[in-house]
């Protein structure tokens, strides 16, 4: 039986070296590889990765994160006990026909075990190829039998027909740095190192026979790069034009970027596989993105644009400010699949209405933080076509206590159907913009995350928060502001730089801790995470939620 596979490395293990060796050694395997070892694993943990938020199919007519029916690749899952070598057999025993349904023939491993499973090598005897009568033989088969055969349960990889070959390497959804994780974790920086350090090596070194030219890998990663790493990023996308290695990415992440290199890297980029350009301080201003915008514009399938940063003022009253902004708004109506757009500090006052009516389709995600929002933004958004398809929202850094309270609040009316993930950060909300507004906001029944840090909230509004949140049965987390009764001295109102930077007392807010969580296991909420950390990376991606 014939047919193609695709890997996945999860996200969740194998940094081995600083620089993601496990990664590389992967890489390198796929590269060498024509018929493959194909592992399948069925351990209750390795197959429910697909549907986990560091997990992702490596089909694309799938959903990320969807598991992959067995039915889209070829072959049925082996029995559990052929799949996994004994450091991954743990809690095995008694689950293998269930997770075998569950993995099916999508194979899903930690990083630091792809190098010896792409390489079609046997964990226990590494120098044995995979299919040869040694390896065979050693795996406890007939050496001159043509199939396949089970290994014993102590045993390593489920050996596969030399037919079947590798075709996709999947190296996506790899933790970022900075994520609480297990030191092991392969980050984004390591794989994105490691992917382009095999690729030029490659290219640099690689011989191949005659007759024995490798079928090319389609290698899915997402990319990090800044001023350090781009000149190796840059030169590892070229080097893997033409080679057996196919670099793909889906996500690219550019951080402190000169104009002319960001452009230089979006031009190499395969325009069928992008989602998602994060450019982040930048300083690009306006005429930086006039020059950059239609080199993302090409990529017709990009579902997510977010602009940290890039500090785009639309209130210049320049003439080259003024047709700046008009191209910039001409190139974002070129997009047809986005469904996220983050402009942070982008200055937009009075424009939000230019900005999204140029866009073909409605927004699923808008962050729109430190823009200085003005009203008729807040009512302009409220009364459009995005409003109500809205499942995230960042308004954070804008001042929604005065004129914008009530335009903010019909905002929240029309986005209550589907908002699962609302960020208010620093925006002045005290106790009583908060109250006025807990009616329409507990109207909010999907809403999963809230977060409130840096508004001068008493501990009397954060208890009449909790009370009324009770309705909202999906709510989990809630980032909230120590409390305006924990400081001493505080000016009224308190600048949010004064809230984020006084002292607190600790044991004032200690007993303010207390009595929440009394609170919360009263009303059968102690599922409900009420906490101050706004740098635990608790808010959702969108591509998660």
């Amino acid at each position: 039986m014939g047919g193609d596979y695709v890997i996945a490395a999860r996200g969740g293990a194998g940094r081995g070296a600083a620089d993601g060796e496990a990664g590389r050694m992967a890489v390198a395997a796929a590269a060498a590889v024509g018929p493959v070892l194909v592992a399948r694993s069925c351990h209750s943990e390795v197959a429910s990765c697909l549907a986990q938020r560091d997990a992702h199919t490596c089909v694309p007519e799938h959903t990320a994160g969807a598991p992959v029916p067995a039915s889209c690749l070829p072959g049925p899952a082996p029995a559990a006990s052929r799949a996994l070598p004994p450091a991954v057999q743990g809690g095995l025993h008694g689950q293998e026909d269930c997770c075998a349904s569950r993995a099916g023939a999508h194979m899903a491993l930690p990083a630091a075990q792809l190098p010896a499973a792409v390489a079609g090598m046997c964990p226990l005897q590494p120098g044995l190829a995979a299919g040869t009568p040694q390896h065979r033989e050693h795996a406890g088969c007939d050496p001159g039998a043509d199939g396949p055969a089970p290994h014993p349960r102590d045993g390593g990889w489920y050996t596969a027909s030399l037919q079947h070959a590798l075709r996709v390497l999947d190296m996506t959804g790899l933790l970022d740095d900075g994520v609480e994780q297990d030191p092991g974790t392969m980050s984004m920086w390591d794989c994105t190192a490691a992917v382009a350090r095999t690729c030029i090596a490659q290219q640099q070194g690689g011989t191949v026979e005659p007759g024995q030219a490798p079928l090319p890998v389609e290698v899915r990663v997402d990319l990090r790069v800044n001023r350090a790493s781009y000149a190796f990023l840059r030169e590892a996308l070229r080097s893997s034009v033409g080679s057996p290695l196919r670099l793909c990415c889906r996500d690219l992440r550019a951080e402190d970027l000169p104009m002319r290199n960001t452009v230089a890297l979006l031009q190499l980029l395969d325009a069928g596989c992008l989602r998602r350009v994060d450019l982040r301080f930048n300083n690009l201003g306006l005429r930086g993105l006039s020059v950059i915008i239609p080199h993302v514009a090409r990529f017709q399938h990009l579902a997510s644009l977010r602009l940290h940063y890039v500090h785009g003022d639309s209130r210049q009253p320049s003439v080259d400010g003024e047709d700046n902004f008009r191209y910039f708004l001409a190139q974002m109506g070129r997009f047809t699949c986005l469904r996220e757009l983050s402009m942070g500090s982008s200055l937009l006052s009075g424009r939000l209405d230019q900005l999204l009516s140029t866009l073909q389709s409605p927004l699923e995600s808008l962050e729109l933080a430190f823009c200085a929002l003005l009203p008729e933004d807040l009512r302009f958004l409220a009364q459009s076509p995005h409003a109500v398809h809205l499942k995230k929202l960042d308004l954070s850094g804008n001042d929604l206590s005065g004129n914008q309270l009530e335009p903010f609040q019909g905002l929240l009316q029309a986005a209550a159907a589907t908002l699962l993930h609302l960020e208010l950060t620093e925006c002045q909300l005290a106790d009583t913009q908060l109250l006025s507004t807990l009616p329409v906001l507990t109207r909010c029944a999907s809403l999963r995350y809230l977060g409130l840090y840096g508004n001068p909230l008493s501990m009397a509004g954060l208890k009449e928060l909790l009370r009324d949140s009770v309705v909202q049965a999906e709510l989990r987390t809630v980032v909230h502001p120590f409390p305006v009764d924990c400081y001493e001295g505080l000016p009224w109102p308190p600048p949010a730089s004064v809230l984020l930077e006084a002292s607190i007392n600790e044991e004032k807010f200690a007993r303010v801790e207390a009595e929440l969580h009394q609170l919360l296991l009263a009303s059968g909420r102690a599922h409900v995470l009420w906490t101050t950390d706004i740098y635990g990376r608790l808010a959702a991606d969108y591509f998660s939620l």
